[in-house]
This record gives structure tokens, C-alpha cells and sequence, in this order.
């Protein structure tokens, strides 16, 4: 659910895009750990677009319902709350003898990347929530 008000939308996002780096996270783990599965095909999970089309919904108008009771919790989710990403599989160039497709070097760049995006989100978030805590502390 969104915290509306003095949090606003960047927290939201920064919490949506925290978690489904730790989903990529699982999934980019479980192909380095599949790496001599045979047949395996790694997958990964794409939600920047996703992320950036729910930013600009938020920018609409909210659909109007029939009822005050009708869809309520559909109407207390917003657009980001729905952003699930969606699983790419992403094999290697070319295909091991056994038909795995994981490239431990390409995985393992994923993998850094994936954190390095992880720790930007968690330190803005950090600096967000240390703007707020100055905010209601005032300044002396």
C-alpha cells in the first residue's frame, strides 16, 4: 500500500524497486547455483519499464467507481503496488554440450550490478528518511 502525504511517491518507489532487486537477486543466485544443471536456462527479472510506466500512471486522473464500497482495496493500491516485473530467460550466447545456458562471468556481472542498484535504493532511502527525521527534529 502507498504512504501518501509527506512521504509522497519516492519512498514508494524506492521500496517497490528494493524489493524485486532482492527477487532478481534469488533468481540471478539460482542460475550461478544451476550453472552445471543440465538442460538449465537462466532467467532474470526485467521491471525498469514497469517501474517507469506506473511512475507516469500516477500522473493520471483515478478511474471513477460505481459504488463507494465497489473495488475498494483495488482503489487504495496504486500503480506501483501492481508492478510484479516480469521473468526473462536469458541463456548464454551459446549453449553448453549438457544444453545449459548459464555463463558464470555474465551472471556474476549481473549480480554486481543488481547490488550496486540495491545499495544506490537503500542509501537514498536512507537519505529520504534522514531529511524526514531533520525535518521533525527541526533544526537548532
Amino acid at each position: 500500500m502507498t504512504m501518501n502525504g509527506i512521504f509522497g511517491t519516492t519512498i514508494d518507489l524506492l521500496g517497490k524497486s528494493l524489493d524485486l532487486r532482492a527477487q532478481n537477486h534469488n533468481r540471478i543466485s539460482a542460475n550461478i547455483a544451476n550453472a552445471e544443471t543440465p538442460g538449465y536456462t537462466p532467467t532474470t527479472l526485467s521491471f525498469e519499464k514497469e517501474l517507469k510506466d506506473a511512475l507516469s500512471e500516477q500522473d493520471q486522473p483515478a478511474p471513477a467507481f460505481s459504488s463507494p464500497h465497489h473495488m475498494a482495496m483495488l482503489r487504495e493500491m496504486t500503480s506501483l503496488d501492481l508492478v510484479q516485473g516480469t521473468v526473462q530467460e536469458s541463456p548464454a550466447g551459446s549453449l553448453g554440450r549438457d544444453g545449459n545456458g548459464v555463463e558464470l562471468e555474465s551472471e556474476m556481472s549481473k549480480m554486481m550490478e543488481n547490488q550496486i542498484m540495491f545499495n544506490a535504493d537503500v542509501q537514498l532511502l536512507t537519505k529520504k528518511f534522514q531529511g524526514l527525521l531533520l525535518a521533525i527534529k527541526g533544526v537548532n
